[in-house]
């Protein structure tokens, strides 16, 4: 099955997660990500899945800001 794959800042406006917070999530491993060339880009399927699991678990979306 083909994977839908999406830019690191693609995946960071659907989720509302800073860059940064992507890019750790994906080398913790929660979310699939692959390189293709010298662009990293985001299984939108593992993502999906990932903010689905969040949110069974109360997270909120995105990093909290300070004021």
């Amino acid at each position: 099955m083909a994977q839908d794959w999406i830019t690191t800042r693609a995946a960071a406006e659907l989720s509302g997660y800073h860059l940064d917070h992507l890019r750790r999530i994906i080398r913790a491993g929660e979310v699939q990500a692959q390189k293709f060339g010298e662009t990293w880009q985001v299984s939108r399927k593992s993502l999906l899945a990932y903010l689905k699991e969040q949110r069974a678990k109360g997270e909120r979306r995105g990093r909290k800001r300070k004021v």
